[in-house]
């Protein structure tokens, strides 16, 4: 596989995770970053540094909006429930266990 198509691939996977996300709005961003250590947000912000490392104009909100297919704060609205007691103690005992690693 040469350079092009390995990015390619990557891309492809990129957009197949992205519409994998979008198809399961019901898996919460608190329950990714306590099982993957990442979440949504998190594509965002690397989508957005990316755009950026190639000199590229792209505001924080549009890179949740490529990320979310839809303006954050309608998904936030519509989707994003609050946290649970035992998720944020599940997420602030993973993150004290990176801590302590």
């Amino acid at each position: 596989m040469n350079e092009q198509q390995r990015t390619e691939v990557e891309a492809a996977a990129f957009r197949r995770l992205l519409e994998h996300l979008d198809n399961n709005k019901q898996v919460q961003n608190i329950d990714l970053m306590i099982l993957a250590d990442f979440c949504r947000n998190c594509l965002s912000k690397w989508y957005l540094a990316a755009a950026k490392e190639r000199n590229l104009s792209i505001t924080d909100d549009e890179a949740r909006e490529a990320v979310y297919k839809m303006p954050y704060s309608e998904w936030k609205e519509n989707h994003q429930l609050p946290a649970t007691e035992e998720q944020m103690a599940a997420f602030n005992a993973k993150n004290d266990a990176k801590q302590q690693s």
